[in-house]
C-alpha cells in the first residue's frame, strides 16, 4: 500500500500538467485563429513511413529544425535536452552519453536499439553506441520508439529502438546545398561541421563532416572527436540504389571518478592522470528500394568495424595497463511491404528477414587474447488493418534464432526466442486518438555478460510481457500525447555485486537473471504553437522500476530516476532574431541495490540567442546557466562505499557553466 502511494503522488504531478496543457491549448484554439501551424507527423521508424496518429504506440521525434534551435551537438544530447529522456556520462568520453528510455540503468544500453540510416549500431557487448559518432549536421530527424520495436529488429528492444535519418537517408527529391559552421566556447570547445549534397540527374551525392575537440571539464579530459559521412545514391522510376560509408575516430583522457570530498573541493580534479582510451570504426554498406506494382521492396546490407585500445592505472600507479579490442560486424535485410484495399479495409503487410554476424577479438596487450561471436537469424511480420470507422487493428511477430560464443570461457550458448505484439488504434474524431498494444519482447546475454557469471548457472533468455494505452490530441497548434506503459520482466539480465562469482568467493559479483522486476510510469509530450512568435514544448515522465521478489524485493533498481521534465520554449523575438531556452530537471536515483547511495536530483537550464541575415546564422549559447555542480553518473563499491549522509563517493562530474559562439553559413 506504500508504495502504492507513493506511486500515485509520483503520478499526480505529471497528470496535472497534461490537464492543465490541454485545457489551455483548447482554451486558445478556440479563441484565436491558427498564426503558426504544425504538420501532420509522418514516421519511418517501424521500417516504412506511415502518419504517426495511427500507430498503436508512441513514436516521440525530434527534427533538424528542433537540433538547430537547441543548440545541441549530438544525438543523445538532443535526445536528453529536446525530450528529457535521463542520460548518464559516458566513461569513455569523447562527449558521449548513454541514455535510458524506460528506466533499465546500468544495463539501458543493453535494452535498446539505434538505428542510422538502416545500420545497427549496437555491438553484442557492454559498450554504449557512441552516438556522438554521427555529424549532427547530416541528421534529419530521430525517432524514437519507447517500449516497442522487437517485432521490427529484434533482441534488445523491450525499452524501445531509437531509429536516426541522415538527409541522404530519407531519399527525398534533393537539389545542390551545402552548410559549413564552427562554434568556439568555454573548455576550450572547437567544433567545426560541414555538409553537403550534390545533385546530377537521378543521382546525388551527400556528405558530411564533424571535428570536435575540448579540453573537457576536468583535468585529463581533454578529447578529440571527427566523424565523416558519405552517401551516394541513384533514383528513377520507383527504383532507389545506393552506397553509404562512414568513419569516426575519438581519443580522449579518462579522469576518473571522485570521492564526494574531492567533489566539493575541486570538481575539476583528476585521480587517473595517466589514463587514456581511444577507438576508430567504420560503416559501410549498400541498399535497394523497388516499388512494384503493391508491394514496395527493400534491401540493406551493412558492415560495421571498431578497434579499441584503453590505458588504465591501478593503485596509484604510472604505468597504465593496456586494453585493447577489435569488433567486426555484419547484417543483411530483405524487408518488403504490400499495400492493398478491399472495399473500405485497408490492410498493410511487411515481411522481412534478417541475419547477422559479430565477432570480437580481444587483443593481446593484456597478456591475454579471446574470441567472441554471435550469428542471429530472424523472421518477421507485421500487418495492419484500418477500417472505414477510423479503427486500425495491428499485428506482428518475430522468430530469432542466436548462438554464441566465448573463447576465454569457453562458453557457448543457442537460444530461439519469440516476439509479438497486438495494437489497436481508434480515432474519436479530427483531433484526438487512443492506442493501446500488449505484447512481449526478450535479449539475450551479450558476450560480456554470457562469459562472466556463475559457473554453476547458466544465464537465461530475459522476456518481458509489455502494454501501453495512450491518447494523442492534435490540431493545428497544438500537440499532445499522454501515454501509460508497464513491463513486466523475468529473468532480467544485470550485474549483481553480491552474486557468487567466476572469480571465488574473495571477488563476488557475477551478471545473473534477477528475481522479476516490473518497469512502468506515465510519459507526457506536447508541443504549442503559442502565436506565430512563440513555440513551448513539454516532456514530462514519471518512472518505477523496481525488483518485485527476491533479496532485493521492493528496492528500486540502481541508476534510474524516478521522475523527470524537460521545459522548452522559442520565441522569434524580432525578424531574424529568436531566443530559446530549455530547463532540465532529473529527481534522485540510486546506485546501489540497497537503495542506500544516491546521485541528488539536479538541474539545468540553457538558454541561446540566433541572429540571422540571409543565410548567415550567429548564435551565442549558455549551457548551465545556474552553474550548477552536479552528475549523472556514479557508483558505490566496497573500497568507495557511500558517505553517512547516503551521497556516492564515486563521481564523475559534470561541466559547469559553459559559453559559446558559433557562425553557420548555408549555401
Amino acid at each position: 500500500m506504500k508504495t502504492q502511494t507513493r506511486w500515485a503522488h509520483s503520478i499526480a504531478p505529471v497528470l496535472a500538467v497534461g490537464a492543465f496543457l490541454t485545457v489551455q491549448a483548447q482554451a486558445q484554439s478556440m479563441d484565436a485563429a491558427p498564426s503558426s501551424t504544425m504538420a501532420e507527423v509522418v514516421v519511418s521508424a517501424s521500417r516504412y513511413a506511415e502518419p504517426e496518429k495511427v500507430l498503436p504506440y508512441g513514436v516521440s521525434v525530434i527534427t533538424a529544425d528542433d537540433i538547430r534551435s537547441a543548440g545541441v551537438s549530438s544525438v543523445s544530447e538532443a535526445i536528453m535536452k529536446i525530450l528529457g529522456v535521463p542520460g548518464t556520462l559516458d566513461l569513455s568520453g569523447g562527449n558521449n552519453y548513454a541514455v535510458d528510455l524506460r528506466g533499465f540503468g546500468s544495463t539501458s544500453i543493453s535494452n535498446q536499439i539505434v538505428i542510422v540510416d538502416g545500420t545497427r549500431l549496437n555491438d553484442d557487448e557492454l559498450a554504449s553506441p557512441n552516438l556522438s559518432a554521427v555529424p549532427i549536421e547530416a541528421v534529419d530527424r530521430i525517432e524514437i520508439m519507447r517500449g516497442v520495436g522487437a517485432v521490427q529488429y529484434g533482441a534488445g528492444a523491450t525499452g524501445g529502438v531509437i531509429v536516426i535519418t541522415t538527409k541522404a537517408g530519407n531519399g527525398l527529391v534533393r537539389h545542390n546545398s551545402a552548410v559549413l559552421s564552427a562554434e568556439v566556447g568555454s573548455n576550450g570547445l572547437v567544433d567545426e561541421r560541414g555538409s553537403v549534397t550534390l545533385v546530377a540527374g537521378d543521382f546525388s551525392l551527400d556528405a558530411a563532416r564533424q571535428d570536435r575537440r575540448s579540453d573537457g571539464n576536468r583535468d585529463n579530459f581533454a578529447s578529440d572527436n571527427n566523424s565523416t559521412s558519405v552517401t551516394g545514391q541513384w533514383s528513377s522510376n520507383g527504383v532507389r540504389l545506393g552506397f553509404k560509408g562512414g568513419n569516426s575516430s575519438m581519443q580522449s583522457g579518462l579522469p576518473g571518478s571522485l570521492t564526494a570530498a574531492q567533489f566539493t573541493s575541486n570538481p575539476s580534479q583528476t585521480v587517473t592522470p595517466y589514463d587514456w582510451g581511444m577507438m576508430s570504426s567504420t560503416n559501410d554498406g549498400v541498399f535497394a528500394e523497388a516499388t512494384l506494382g503493391n508491394w514496395k521492396v527493400n534491401f540493406d546490407a551493412d558492415q560495421h568495424t571498431k578497434q579499441a585500445v584503453s590505458g588504465v592505472t591501478y593503485y596509484g600507479d604510472t604505468s597504465p595497463s593496456y586494453y585493447g579490442e577489435s569488433v567486426n560486424a555484419n547484417s543483411q535485410n530483405l524487408r518488403a511491404r504490400n499495400e492493398r484495399q478491399w472495399g473500405q479495409i485497408d490492410n498493410a503487410f511487411v515481411i522481412g528477414v534478417d541475419q547477422s554476424q559479430w565477432t570480437r577479438n580481444i587483443l593481446p596487450l593484456s597478456g591475454y587474447t579471446s574470441v567472441a561471436q554471435s550469428n542471429a537469424n530472424a523472421w518477421y511480420f507485421t500487418d495492419d488493418i484500418s477500417l472505414a470507422s477510423k479503427t486500425r487493428f495491428s499485428i506482428g511477430f518475430r522468430n530469432e534464432g542466436e548462438t554464441k560464443s566465448d573463447s576465454s570461457s569457453e562458453t557457448q550458448v543457442s537460444n530461439n526466442e519469440n516476439a509479438w505484439l497486438l495494437g489497436v488504434n481508434q480515432a474519436l474524431d479530427a483531433h484526438w486518438n487512443i492506442y493501446a498494444h500488449t505484447g512481449e519482447s526478450f535479449r539475450l546475454a551479450n558476450a560480456d555478460e554470457f562469459s562472466y557469471t556463475n559457473p554453476a548457472v547458466q544465464i537465461q533468455p530475459q522476456t518481458s510481457h509489455d502494454n501501453e494505452i495512450g491518447v494523442r490530441w492534435n490540431t493545428l497548434m497544438h500537440q499532445v500525447e499522454l501515454r501509460w506503459f508497464r513491463s513486466d520482466l523475468t529473468n532480467e539480465i544485470g550485474y549483481d555485486p553480491n552474486a557468487n562469482s567466476p572469480s571465488g568467493p574473495s571477488y563476488p559479483g557475477a551478471n545473473v537473471n534477477f528475481d522479476p522486476t516490473v518497469h512502468q510510469g506515465v510519459e507526457l509530450e506536447s508541443k504549442h504553437a503559442l502565436s506565430a512568435d512563440v513555440d513551448v514544448r513539454v516532456n514530462a515522465s514519471v518512472k518505477e522500476a523496481k525488483f518485485v521478489s527476491g533479496p532485493y524485493a521492493g528496492n528500486d533498481i540502481p541508476m534510474v530516476p524516478g521522475q523527470s521534465v524537460a521545459l522548452g520554449a522559442d520565441w522569434r523575438v524580432a525578424a531574424g532574431q529568436s531566443v530559446g531556452a530549455g530547463l532540465l530537471w532529473v529527481s534522485q536515483q540510486s546506485v546501489d541495490f540497497e537503495n542506500t547511495c544516491f546521485i541528488p536530483a539536479y538541474t539545468t537550464l540553457d538558454t541561446r540567442y540566433a541572429y540571422v541575415h540571409k543565410n548567415i546564422e550567429f548564435a551565442v549559447a549558455v549551457k548551465n546557466l545556474t552553474d550548477a555542480q552536479y552528475y549523472t553518473q556514479a557508483y558505490s563499491t566496497s573500497s568507495q562505499p557511500c558517505t553517512p549522509g547516503g551521497v556516492s563517493n564515486a563521481i564523475y562530474p559534470e561541466a559547469g557553466r559553459t559559453v559559446s559562439a558559433s557562425l553557420r553559413v548555408a549555401f
